[in-house]
């Protein structure tokens, strides 16, 4: 069953760029779109899509990618480039 990451789950609050929340979000790889970071609406579906990646329901799971992606260098601009970083982090992190 599909992981679905609602507002609620969050430990931090992300602006909502209500502008462009009609706009295509991230859907899978590949995605050269510019990935905006401070967007909710960004943020949920990538975040969701990590989580089914990762195989993990876990909030402490989504709590460390929350803190990668607020960590996450600015050479990092891509849909498919958060991504693979969000997902690659956390399974470094929860290896040890």
């Amino acid at each position: 069953m599909p992981i679905t990451v609602k507002a609620s789950d969050f430990k931090f609050k992300y602006p909502r760029d209500v502008a462009n929340r009609d706009e295509p979000k991230f859907a899978g790889l590949p995605d050269p779109a510019p990935f905006n970071r401070h967007d909710l609406y960004e943020i949920l579906p990538m975040m969701s899509a990590v989580m089914n990646e990762l195989g993990s329901a876990d909030g402490e799971v989504l709590n460390l990618l929350e803190d990668v992606l607020n960590d996450m260098p600015g050479f990092i601009t891509t849909r498919g480039e958060v991504f693979d970083y969000l997902q690659g982090s956390a399974r470094e992190c929860l290896r040890q």
